[in-house]
């Protein structure tokens, strides 16, 4: 299917059921087009609060995958992580009903925005792109917002505004992003990730180099000139390049990092003359260079210094990034995202500056096959903390095939422990945790559901004793 025959589809008036609709891009999806006129229906593996909300608007959506959630159905959006072996998605083959995938549709809303930024890369998607939201608020820019995590200021992961820009988290995991139109295409870093579906790092090049050239001749590809992958990728590209960085003559170039501590700091140059301050509430030199690389794409939108000054001294962080939680026996609890080694090696280097006494990280890896590619990396990054917990691997869309355990992962992190559920992991916390403690619950998938438990335990512990 195509884009076109998607727009055809959203004017016909046909029902539209949606395939994965909790999911963090599908649930405002299905709100902006409900909200279009659009009648919508769906179905999820799992109950949550995305599907209650969805329900609250109206929507019929159905816990469990069956060929009856579609019936009456006209077309179909499917998740990228259901696969053709779903029954909704046979069926919905046999019977002749349009299956679109969830990045056309979101493709054809972004058409219909003057200027489209779109955050590509492996690491700081979510982030970089709240801060976006953050500074295009501040500029009084009335954006559309498509988010994969929860920003406070919105209290959802999506907005949808009048004004002329749309931002989007834009993932590479099965070419997704090609069906989008940036014009301001904003590439951060090209790692080894989603091995399940590309070959390899050249394959990944060919990728995000296909995303860039999408922009069209008027737009501006926004790329980190620090990342030798990156550089390497657009370097076919007979199109000049919109930089940001901190180690070269970008155009963008942050100067004078203070990245230790609560309050780092990074000055901004634009062609080499000073522009403004990046002041940030939230810590670690991973953060700094994803506000560089926000502020790059804000100016390549025209937006004032003191907005962006401002936008990105208001951020105050993004669902399950660096989130914390509360306490739990005198130690600080927060939940992290990172699930690639190199988002470990961040978030580690980030609470080392933080004079904390001692590092708790209970980890969740995610996916037998980025475990299994990424083994020996992962266990040098979690070495480096003071105790080192390992929860089962989360399947997400994949199948035990058994080459790989956290039980083995563990084995090669001295004293790291192995847990076979979350609940057993929440009380090995529970019993060593104390004041001058950090505890990091950190994954893709449920770990969250430690840190969250921890701090709820804490919160009792305050009642009774009052």
């Amino acid at each position: 299917m195509s884009i076109d025959g998607f727009e055809q589809y959203v004017k016909s008036g046909k029902r539209c059921h949606i395939v994965g609709i909790g999911g963090v891009s599908m649930s405002p999806l299905a709100e902006i087009l409900q909200g279009m006129g659009v009648e919508i229906t769906g179905s999820d593996i799992s109950d949550s609060q995305s599907v209650r909300d969805l329900r609250s608007l109206g929507m019929n959506i159905t816990v469990g995958h069956s060929a009856e959630n579609m019936r009456g159905s006209g077309y179909i959006i499917r998740t990228a992580a259901a696969r053709e072996d779903n029954i909704e998605i046979l069926t919905a083959r046999e019977q002749g009903i349009p299956v679109f995938e969830r990045a056309e549709a979101w493709g054809y809303l972004m058409r219909k925005y003057k200027n489209a930024v779109c955050v590509a890369g492996v690491h700081g998607k979510t982030t970089t792109t709240a801060m976006i939201t953050y500074i295009l608020l501040a500029a009084e820019r009335d954006p559309t917002i498509m988010i994969g995590g929860t920003l406070p200021i919105l209290g959802a992961g999506h907005r949808l505004g009048k004004g002329d820009v749309i931002v989007a988290e834009s993932c590479e995991y099965y070419n997704s992003f090609h069906s989008f139109y940036p014009t301001v295409a904003v590439i951060l870093n090209i790692d080894a990730d989603h091995l399940d579906f590309f070959r390899d790092v050249s394959d990944l090049k060919i990728s995000f180099r296909k995303f860039a050239s999408l922009v069209p001749e008027h737009g501006h590809i926004v790329c980190n000139s620090d990342d030798t992958s990156t550089m390497e990728s657009l370097s076919h590209l007979d199109r000049k390049l919109f930089t940001f960085g901190i180690d070269n003559d970008a155009r963008v170039r942050g100067v004078n990092m203070r990245a230790a501590g609560w309050r780092p700091t990074l000055d901004v140059l634009f062609d080499g003359k000073p522009f403004c301050k990046i002041r940030l509430r939230i810590p670690g030199a991973h953060n700094l260079k994803n506000a560089l690389a926000a502020a790059a794409a804000a100016i390549a939108l025209g937006i004032p210094a003191e907005a962006i000054e401002r936008g990105l001294y208001g951020y105050c962080g993004v669902g399950r990034r660096f989130e914390y939680k509360g306490s739990y026996n005198g130690a600080d609890v927060y939940n992290d995202y990172a699930h690639h080694p190199m988002e470990l090696r961040a978030l580690i280097d980030t609470v080392s500056t933080l004079d904390y006494k001692r590092v708790i990280l209970a980890f969740q890896p995610h996916t037998f096959s980025r475990t299994r590619a990424l083994f020996s990396d992962f266990a040098d990054e979690l070495s480096r903390v003071d105790v080192a917990f390992l929860a089962e691997i989360y399947a997400a869309r994949e199948k035990n095939d058994g080459g790989v355990s956290s039980s083995e992962l563990a084995d090669a992190i001295p004293g790291a422990r192995c847990c076979g559920t979350l609940e057993e992991l929440t009380e090995q916390i529970a019993a060593i945790a104390r004041e001058g403690d950090i505890i990091l619950t950190v994954g893709a998938g449920d770990i969250c559901r430690v840190g969250d438990s921890l701090a709820a335990r804490e919160e009792v512990l305050w009642v009774v004793e009052d």
